[in-house]
Order: structure tokens, then sequence, then C-alpha cells
């Protein structure tokens, strides 16, 4: 079945920098489109960043254009999340999913499957 782990979070000062990793496994992994979502409490899942199987498009909520970096090595089956410029409003859970839709679509259309979610926490 469908596993993705996430890993990579922790505890950063404002200013500083984080990698989240999602190691895929259980799926065509080079097939799919994968994304980033995070949660804070009392809210909502929010998108955060997407990308399509082959790399060549990418979506970005606009609260972390420009900060954060999606990439992904096929060959390792892992998505990662570059945080660069940390704000104490990026202190969430951060999920990885993955769907069979675009990239592009990711921020509209809830992804099939969830990996369990790793915290980041910034602090001001």
């Amino acid at each position: 079945q469908v596993k993705l782990v996430e890993s990579g979070g922790g505890l950063v000062q404002a200013g500083g920098s984080l990698t989240l990793s999602c190691a895929a496994s259980g799926f065509t992994f080079s097939s799919s489109a994968m994304g980033w979502f995070r949660q804070s409490p009392g809210t909502e899942r929010d998108f955060v960043a997407a990308i399509a199987w082959s790399s060549d498009d990418t979506d970005y909520a606009d609260s972390v254009k420009g900060r954060f970096t999606i990439y992904r090595d096929n060959a390792k089956n892992t998505v990662y999340l570059r945080m660069n410029s940390l704000l104490p409003d990026d202190t969430a859970v951060y999920y990885c999913a993955e769907s069979d839709i675009t990239a592009q679509l990711m921020r509209f259309i809830s992804p099939l499957n969830w990996g369990q979610g790793t915290q980041v926490t910034v602090s001001s």
C-alpha cells in the first residue's frame, strides 16, 4: 500500500532553514505528482507546494513563494521541501501527499494519500 514517511522537522529560530524529506513507497513514485501541505492547531490543512512527476512544473502558495523550494529525486523515491527564511507563522505540522492529478491542481483537489506529518516549530 501507499506509504509516505516525512522527516526533517524540528525547532528552528526565525530566519533559519530546514529541509523536509518524504520517503515514498507502494506506488509508482516517478509517475506521481507530489505535494506538501501544512496544518496549524485550529486551522485547516493548507497547500504549500507541489511538483510534477518530471519536476518540470511546480506550484507554491503565495505565503512561501521565494522562500521554499520543492524538489524530488525519482531514483530515491523521495520528495523534499527546502525551507529558508523561516517565520513563526510557518510553524505547523507538515504533510507529504501523493496524487494522480497534476501539480497545478493539487492546491484545489485533496490528494489521495498522506503521510503522518512532521512538526516544524519556528521560534521568534
